[in-house]
């Protein structure tokens, strides 16, 4: 056993189903490491979900409901339940609603922490409710380079290093369709003590009709013409219209944008290394076709991504080209600067 001792788990709730909640919060009090508060970060309205919290766990009190009644989105109520995390914890857990974890999975993961900053699992993926098992997960860790181009990491399989919340606190603003708080902590991971999937099957990923999103083991599902539709529909939604300009706006964040916020974010965080300049050269505002398509390349070699993946990433390129999108995301991250200036500081920070 690792001596990390007293954690935090933080989960995201959201309109949860009573059952599913009930199962995932029984695993939680199940687990064989038992001294840890769990942050349940509500968004949306508060008091029905701390009402089904204490009755479902009989009012144990490592349970914490926290939330003020507004709607985030899944990125930014992470984020709030991160910010809510002890400064006494030892390690980090995320957990999703409606899955269900072994009662050793906290045991079995937390001692890789005393070698990396972030430990993955996998999970049998399992329906609801009919609880057929159709498959395990086979996340791989690709190294600092590729997981930013494609992100195998899960939040909800994750364990790591509370340490890694000095850098990745506020998380980079861009589209909660377009960011995901996952991705982000295992770039910043991998700018610390590194990042490792092991082979251990830790929990139930539970499928059904209300989930964010499906199983993330693939990419490139789905036809072009649900492509085209999910772009138009996001653009109108974050973009305001479906304009050739907005459409093109949007093409840009979801993969170009996306990643160079990331390593740019992280560049002015904790500032450029040697061993990142490849990330930069990839991905960042000084970024070339040269480099991209070099990554691109050895991750369709391996087949880290189908070709589908690879095709539309250049033509976010592209798209980005044709709306400024170098200077956007530069704008993005000065005005995140700004605003955390702004913000009140802590007594004693």
């Amino acid at each position: 056993m690792s001596s990390h001792g007293f954690g935090t788990i933080v989960l995201a709730a959201y309109s949860p189903d009573p059952e599913l909640l009930r199962r995932q919060l029984e695993s939680l009090r199940a687990q064989t490491v038992s001294d840890w508060e769990c942050v349940i970060s509500v968004d949306g309205e508060v008091a029905s979900v701390a009402e089904l919290v204490f009755s479902l766990t009989h009012g144990d009190e490592r349970f914490r409901v926290l939330g003020d009644g507004t709607r985030l989105g899944f990125y930014l109520n992470f984020e709030r339940g991160l910010s809510a995390v002890s400064e006494e914890s030892g390690w980090i857990a995320l957990c999703d609603q409606d899955d269900r974890w072994d009662a050793d999975k906290i045991e079995r993961l937390l001692p890789h922490l005393s070698e990396v900053s972030l430990v993955s699992g996998q999970a049998r993926i399992v329906t609801y409710p009919s609880e057929v098992e159709t498959g395990r997960t086979q996340r791989s860790d690709n190294g600092p380079l590729l997981t930013i181009l494609s992100n195998e990491f899960t939040g909800s399989l994750c364990l790591f290093s509370p340490d890694l919340l000095r850098t990745a606190l506020p998380f980079p603003r861009a589209s909660t369709r377009v960011a995901t708080h996952d991705h982000w902590l295992a770039v910043v991971a991998a700018a610390h003590k590194g990042t490792r999937i092991v082979d251990d099957v830790v929990q139930d990923y539970v499928q059904h009709d209300a989930n964010v999103f499906g199983d993330p083991s693939r990419l490139g599902g789905g036809s072009l013409g649900a492509s085209v539709r999910n772009v138009l529909a996001q653009a109108e939604r974050f973009e305001g219209s479906r304009s050739p300009l907005a459409v093109a706006r949007m093409t840009f964040w979801t993969y170009v944008g996306w990643r160079q916020l990331m390593v740019d974010t992280l560049d002015a965080r904790v500032g450029p290394a040697p061993e990142r300049a490849p990330h930069a050269q990839a991905f960042g505002r000084a970024r070339t076709w040269r480099a991209l398509s070099s990554v691109l390349r050895r991750a369709r070699a391996r087949e880290i991504v189908p070709a589908r993946f690879a095709w539309e990433y250049r033509a976010s390129w592209i798209c980005g080209a044709l709306a400024g999108g170098r200077r956007a995301v530069a704008r993005t991250i000065r005005r995140d600067a700004v605003e955390e200036g702004a913000r009140p500081q802590p007594e004693g920070s």
